[in-house]
């Protein structure tokens, strides 16, 4: 038997019953999770789910109330240790409006004492043919990947973004899960919190999900995508059989509704063709029927609506 130990070196960062509290109000509640190194991680969760809290805390911009935190091997309360391997993206870009982007990153540089990779961050963020104009000129999806580019300079050994392709269209954002690929190859963890979460399932090796700033899954995508039913289309090839088959089907234990002309919903652990052996059996004829995997969003609405998985 083959036995696989983790060690240190497997995680890039861990929390321990992490908890932030203003008043009565709870920000984030013992959140204990672990980021694998040299993976990307997804970090997702509605809105004032605490992803940003736990992001700020990481960085050690806000102390937490309780709990603690190891980052690349280094407890929270030395940030000293460890915050110069690190490259974050948080709050949204500020920078000198009147320089251009190129000394927006020099005056970075210098102050964090990392200067020789200025034009290598320019080339890998696309902002080398315009890093010569003033920042007042780029638009938000170009701030956003000085932004970025400022998050690199110091190579660092982790990246937290906290919603890097806000302001991005679909080509920087294409250009943007490439870059974040790209980073975890050369063996850089990453961290990133987004909506879109279309865009992290084609780049997440790893999920972690907030809700009300609890935990409601951490672990690899592939593993959360296989614990959740396939999704079932179905079309009768006469419309007025729909009905008729929606309640034969969920007589028989099927998690289907109508939608658009269609029977859609889960499969549970149940094969297509069962459906379609039920249907010609009760003299219904289906025009249509397949399955698909969930999407991570489709999962992320039924975690945020009911109970934890670890």
């Amino acid at each position: 038997m083959l036995l696989i130990v983790e060690t240190e070196d497997d995680v890039g960062l861990t929390t321990d019953g992490l908890t932030k509290r203003y008043g009565d109000r709870i920000a984030v509640d013992d959140l204990t999770m672990e980021v694998p190194a040299r993976r990307v991680t997804g970090f997702v969760g509605p809105n004032g789910a605490g992803k940003t809290t736990t992001i700020r805390m990481l960085l050690g911009l806000v102390r937490p109330t309780a709990g603690s935190a190891q980052i690349l091997g280094h407890p929270l309360a030395e940030p000293a240790a460890y915050l110069r391997r690190v490259g974050s993206l948080v709050d949204g870009p500020a920078f000198y409006p009147h320089l251009t982007g190129r000394d927006n990153l020099r005056v970075l540089g210098r102050l964090a004492g990392r200067t020789s990779r200025i034009e290598r961050v320019l080339d890998v963020t696309g902002l080398s043919r315009r890093a010569g104009d003033p920042v007042a000129a780029y638009s938000l999806g170009m701030r956003q990947r000085l932004a970025i580019a400022a998050a690199l300079l110091p190579s660092p050994d982790l990246v937290i973004l906290d919603e890097p392709a806000n302001g991005l269209d679909p080509s920087g954002i294409r250009e943007i899960r490439r870059l974040l690929r790209d980073l975890a190859d050369d063996g850089t963890t990453v961290l990133v919190s987004s909506h879109q979460l279309a865009e992290l399932e084609q780049v997440c090796d790893h999920v972690v999900l907030l809700h009300e700033g609890r935990l409601r899954f951490q672990g690899a995508l592939t593993d959360l995508l296989l614990r959740h039913h396939a999704r079932v289309l179905a079309r009768p090839e006469d419309p007025a059989q729909l009905d008729a088959l929606a309640r034969i089907a969920g007589d028989d234990g099927w998690q289907l509704q109508v939608d658009q002309g269609v029977l859609a919903g889960d499969s549970p652990r149940r094969s297509p063709a069962e459906l379609n052996r039920l249907a010609h059996a009760h003299g219904i004829t289906l025009a249509e029927l397949s399955s698909r995997p969930p999407t991570l969003e489709e999962i992320f609405f039924v975690l945020t609506q009911g109970g934890a998985e670890r």
